[in-house]
């Protein structure tokens, strides 16, 4: 929408903006924020940028943690969420150097552009194609608390079957448990609010594909976008989090992303979506290949399952993560491929037929990865199978055009998984990143600190005390 300083300024007196908020990305994937008065917006900002301490975002200190903060002007927006007239954009980190400042190599939205240039480099495509699709829950309350005498959380939700016998403001129509997927009105309690939701992100520039309820009966949604560059899609997925998050407080309810929240329950994924172009032109379709897909496609394919393992340490780099990705339910589990079929990790839409739409899915990921660091090592995988020529048939990864989940066991025991927890996802990720590492795109330091960082985080996980736990075991 944006080009130049001026143009900001002129819209901003136009609009009658009072605030200039940049969003920064931490090492985690949270959005955080700094604001300065719309008048001292000036072109100096777009070459000397806004300074900031980088130690306190958790990336591995540099020699100097002194950073500036370069806007993408491209990306303002008004934000109706802040009460003050205020526009928001992200952008880029720097260190600052001597004549000139240098892209902070560990700051995501660089290593998404790094991998971007490395897969020009390479001479195999020009961009990736990619779309998120967002599940969550939304919720009306949730309590936790985690204190040595009091651990444990509870949640309300008016649609879910479980509310049928509250007494207050009950109107009878409860969804069942895994009875969610496309219901209707009056049980789609959240309609409206996707609506608005959806409504917000397209004005944030994330173009929306559809929304609706899905399986999980208490309060769990979908809401899928229209397909767009990796760094595009990076940021969408960012806006589509904050969106999803505000709109929810702003009507009184709360919405998370989390892979498992509920017991019993289907959990949130999201799928990407894939494909690749060079000179304008989709490189993945061949009319007399398996499924339509072009050797270039399989070999692609061939690298992502090759380190799938490593991988879900950015595609799923959380504890909860590894409640959502267990047999029986709709994540995936088996390392292999097929057509049509959602038990596999990766799945050939067979809907998807024309060269241009020809493509394949991921089904692994979730939401609380850092998009950046995810979609940019998912392009790295695939490129390294490209480069090695990786024909995933070859390794007994499929194509697996039937139910995974209803083999025989002694058949289940010849396929391989995914990892059963975080530390297994991160001890994958320890032996093998050498294909992030390829032309600079991923920092060895950065890989060091997000290991060490989700340990940490793990470790605190696994030194506190469950309440299932209680159930199992107080009376022995």
């Amino acid at each position: 929408m944006f080009e130049t300083v001026d143009q900001i300024r002129n819209f901003c007196t136009e609009h009658k903006i009072e605030m200039i908020d940049f969003k920064l990305t931490d090492l985690h994937g949270r959005w955080r924020h700094l604001t300065i008065p719309v008048e001292r917006f000036d072109e100096s900002i777009m070459t000397q940028g806004i300074g900031f301490d980088g130690s306190n975002y958790g990336y591995a200190m540099v020699e100097n943690s002194d950073m500036v903060f370069i806007p993408d002007l491209s990306t303002a927006v008004i934000d109706s969420y802040i009460e003050v007239p205020t526009l928001t954009m992200v952008g880029d980190v720097m260190v600052i150097e001597r004549p000139d400042n240098r892209p902070f190599d560990q700051y995501p939205r660089n290593v998404v552009k790094r991998a971007t240039q490395y897969m020009r480099e390479s001479g195999v495509a020009d961009e990736m194609i990619i779309g998120p699709e967002y599940e969550f829950h939304i919720f009306d309350h949730i309590s936790y608390r985690v204190e040595p005498q009091n651990i444990g959380y509870s949640l309300s939700v008016k649609e879910s079957a479980w509310s049928s016998n509250n007494q207050d403001a009950n109107a009878g129509f409860h969804i069942p448990p895994h009875g969610g997927y496309h219901i209707d009105k009056p049980f789609d309690g959240t309609f409206d609010l996707r609506n608005r939701m959806c409504m917000e992100m397209a004005r944030w520039g994330v173009d929306i594909k559809y929304h609706h309820h899905e399986v999980g009966g208490s309060g769990q949604v979908e809401i899928e976008v229209a397909l767009g560059e990796l760094l595009k899609m990076a940021d969408a997925t960012m806006v589509a989090k904050y969106v999803i998050h505000n709109t929810a407080v702003k009507e009184g309810k709360t919405a998370t992303l989390m892979p498992k929240p509920i017991f019993n329950e289907a959990g949130n994924g999201m799928h990407v979506h894939m494909l690749l172009r060079k000179d304008n032109q989709p490189i993945f379709y061949d009319e007399n290949n398996y499924a339509q897909l072009s050797d270039t496609a399989m070999y692609f394919i061939g690298g992502i399952l090759t380190h799938a393992k490593s991988l879900c340490a950015f595609t799923n780099p959380s504890t909860n993560s590894y409640k959502r990705l267990v047999p029986g339910f709709e994540a995936p589990v088996t390392i292999g491929f097929a057509t049509a079929n959602r038990s596999a990790v990766i799945r050939i839409p067979a809907y998807a037929k024309t060269p241009g739409a020809k493509r394949f899915e991921l089904r692994c990921p979730d939401a609380t990865c850092n998009p950046y660091y995810a979609f940019a090592a998912i392009l790295m995988a695939g490129l390294d199978g490209i480069d090695k020529k990786i024909n995933p048939m070859d390794h007994n990864w499929g194509p697996f055009d039937f139910n995974l989940y209803t083999l025989p066991e002694e058949e289940k025991a010849k396929l391989d998984s995914l990892p059963a927890s975080f530390i297994e996802a991160l001890n994958a990720l320890e032996e093998d990143h050498a294909y992030l590492t390829c032309g600079g795109v991923f920092p060895e330091a950065l890989i060091t600190t997000w290991i060490g960082s989700k340990r940490r985080e793990a470790n605190a996980v696994n030194l506190t005390p469950h309440p299932k736990e209680f159930e199992l075991y107080y009376d022995l």
